[in-house]
């Protein structure tokens, strides 16, 4: 290889757009750091910050099992616009909206010049900003949930403030702010009471000084004449009133030693581990590394840009999952008008930012997802009953991380009639227990209970007596010819047989009902252009262009259809996805398309799917990405999910298989990626070049599995503690 590939970014500017803020985060505290010499400010986020609503009549699921067989029948009999009346008349209910607490603001004169560099390290996730003498350090504890900024400079002098004024702000918010000396320097208080609510939050910044003297300046203070300046935040939401002095003396506890330099090292003891699993060395040239990431963006066919773009990928997505996993967002925002809510949106996005939790060695995402899953159980099962009348569970199509209610749909969106969002959002969490060979009994009654739902669920039958799956919908399209609550969407059928297979697999006790079950659903369907129809059922017209794949789930994330194993159904399902348009280029469509095409083996349509991504300029200077081309909509879709591409294009597991080299695009010739976790307990390393490649199996269990390369088939036996090393030869 050419070189250590860089492990961060770096702006020769200021950010001067949030956007464009670099990003730190513990899965709880979020900081967006502008690195602005002499009006330095960090935007505060937590994860629980979602603005109450004042109107919760229409934030459960809608009553409607009485009515569900008449829907049932009216849609067997060929009545294909009968769902659009399936409902309680409400009008659509976004969830509530996702928002910044404040930002941390030091203002100071304008100071000499110099040359001025900002960095993230994705190692440790420290921000850094130096402009000639001045330096500012920022992180986000992983260790002790503390937001820690650190600013030097000769004689420094400047004010401090928390400032709630960000972009969206809504009218009528209580702000209430605090300053008082302590013996340590300053401790500032900014409590928000939301309109119309008990509901407030409350950010805390200890502020304590080395040298020079620190005065109240209301609404802050200003510090004169010191060596250093080190800032501990923290905030929490709450109803009543919070004990401010308690949240300083918890802040000043973590005084130790040396404050700044003990908080991080307990902080990257903990980020550098889960960071450094896996790595991408492309080969780059390292004069690209070398490059500012805004420069770097703009070689879109450059190997240092994907090598960039994976690190800062995986640091994003753990560096936005704790308490819960990314939202559209991550775990930042600077505006309080977040386009869709900056929701937890299940019927792809959160599937896609998480897609490499298992494989990228990430179980803190997978622990995030599972505390979401969790969590909102009881209000699954709420749902079921409610929509459908059964038991068991069926997932929301949106959640705001607080409520699993199914309440976000509409006549175009009958988001409510959808029931294979709960397997989808369980697939991580069991790719998890075969990664470490465990069973979580947490995800076992999860399973249980999607399984029951079923049961009760799927009770219809066409004239040859084939179960049928009625209502059913297909994210978020639409059939040509009829409306959107059909019957039999590939989706439905694919996620009803992998939840009741995987369910009895858990739960021995029931595996042959469930099994049985699972038996009967309908086989999928191919249309006439030759490609696995979006809807099983008899004379439903498929509608190409659209940014969903979500008839594909059988492709990725299932193994329902591989080339190896159902080479027809992988002929008809690569059919589709060679039909399918890009609708509005988002930038989950193009990655999800990736993903898919690396699944049935086809380099070319990665590089092409990659290719749009990297050549549309989706990414701000942050590395964070946009929804849409040209920075279009804060989102975080393709930062996340870019590292589960490149690694399904090079090696893809299954409990019983490991496929090395799928869908290696031709223009990275060379390169190595090691750390990888596969469903059978093992690790693997890769290298390739032009004159041959070697992979190294480093299994923690005992097993036989597939390994198919490209050159064909065949067993490989592995030892738990035995490394295997393969010499691949020319791919």
């Amino acid at each position: 290889m050419s070189g250590t590939p860089v492990h961060g970014t770096w702006e020769p500017r200021p950010a001067g757009r949030w956007e464009d803020a670099f990003l730190s985060g513990n899965g709880s505290h979020g900081a967006l750091v502008f690195g602005d010499p002499d009006d330095d400010r960090v935007i505060v986020t937590h994860h629980t910050l979602v603005r109450p609503s004042g109107d919760d009549r229409h934030r459960r699921p809608p009553r409607l099992a009485a009515a569900l067989p008449a829907l049932q029948d009216r849609l067997l009999a060929g009545d294909l616009t009968a769902a659009e009346t399936f409902t309680d008349g409400r009008p659509l209910q976004w969830v509530r909206p996702f928002h910044p607490a404040f930002q941390t603001r030091l203002r100071r004169p304008a100071g000499p010049g110099g040359p001025y560099r900002r960095t993230v390290d994705f190692a440790t996730g420290e921000v850094t900003a130096v402009h000639g003498d001045w330096t500012s350090r920022v992180f986000v504890s992983r260790a002790d949930d503390v937001i820690v900024q650190y600013v030097t400079a000769p004689g420094l002098t400047l004010d401090l403030c928390l400032d709630p004024r960000l972009p969206g702000a809504p009218h009528g918010l209580g702000i209430g702010e605090g300053a008082v000396l302590t013996a340590d320097g300053a401790l500032l208080s900014l409590r928000v009471r939301y309109p119309g609510s008990d509901l407030a939050y409350t950010g805390v910044t200890l502020a304590v000084a080395d040298g020079g003297t620190t005065r109240l300046a209301p609404p802050g203070a200003r510090i004169t004449g010191a060596a250093s300046l080190l800032l501990l935040t923290r905030v929490r939401r709450h109803t009543g009133e919070l004990d401010v002095v308690a949240e300083g003396r918890a802040l000043r506890d973590l005084l130790t030693g040396s404050p700044y330099d003990t908080l991080l090292a307990r902080h990257t003891a903990l980020h550098r581990t889960a960071w450094t699993r896996v790595t991408l060395d492309l080969a780059a040239d390292p004069a690209e590394r070398a490059l500012p990431g805004s420069k770097l963006l703009a070689r879109p066919q450059s190997p240092a840009l994907l090598e960039r773009l994976f690190a800062a990928g995986r640091y994003h997505l753990l560096s936005a999952s704790g308490t819960l996993p990314p939202r559209l967002t991550g775990l930042w925002t600077g505006d309080w008008n977040t386009a869709w809510s900056g929701a937890f949106t299940h019927d792809a996005n959160l599937n896609l930012q998480t897609a490499s939790a298992a494989s990228a060695a990430l179980p803190e995402v997978t622990e995030a997802l599972a505390a979401l899953v969790h969590r909102q159980l009881p209000d699954w099962q709420d749902n079921a009953r409610a929509v459908f009348g059964t038991r068991g569970a069926v997932a929301p199509a949106h959640s705001d991380g607080e409520s699993g209610h199914s309440y976000h749909f509409s006549r175009e969106y009958p988001l409510h009639l959808w029931t294979a969002g709960a397997d989808w959002l369980l697939k991580p969490l069991v790719d998890h227990d075969e990664t470490h060979g465990t069973r979580d009994p947490r995800t076992a009654a999860a399973l249980a209970e999607v399984a029951l739902f079923y049961e009760d669920f799927l009770t219809r039958t066409d004239t040859d007596g084939t179960l049928v799956v009625v209502p059913s919908y297909s994210p978020e399209n639409r059939p040509a010819n009829a409306s959107w609550g059909a019957l039999n969407a590939a989706m439905d059928l694919s996620a009803a047989r992998h939840a009741l297979r995987t369910a009895a697999a858990y739960h021995p006790e029931h595996a042959d009902r469930w099994r049985a079950l699972a038996d009967r659903l309908p086989p999928h369907r191919i249309n006439r252009d030759g490609a696995l129809a979006e809807w099983a059922w008899p004379g439903l017209e498929d509608s190409y262009d659209h940014r969903h794949l979500s008839h594909l789930h059988g492709v990725w994330p299932l193994d329902e259809i591989t080339p190896y194993d159902t080479p027809g159904l992988a002929k008809a399902a690569h059919r589709a996805l060679e039909l399918r348009g890009a609708e509005n280029d988002s930038a989950h469509g193009h990655l999800h398309r990736a993903l898919l095409a690396a699944r049935l083996g086809d380099a070319g349509r990665v590089a092409q799917a990659l290719g749009r991504v990297l050549a549309g300029d989706f990414f701000h200077a942050s590395l964070m990405s946009a929804h849409y081309p040209r920075r279009d909509v804060y989102n975080a879709d393709a930062a996340h999910a870019l590292p589960a591409v490149l690694i399904e294009m090079l090696v893809h597991s299954t409990p019983g298989r490991l496929v090395l080299f799928p869908a290696l695009p031709g223009h990275l010739p060379a390169g190595e990626l090691r750390g990888v976790r596969t469903r059978f307990g093992a690790e693997v390393d890769l290298a390739w070049s032009p004159t041959g490649a070697t992979a190294v199996i480093r299994p923690s269990r005992t097993a036989r599995v597939e390994l198919r390369t490209p050159s064909g088939a065949e067993p490989l036996d592995l030892a738990a503690g035995e490394d295997r090393v393969l010499d691949l030869g020319t791919r």
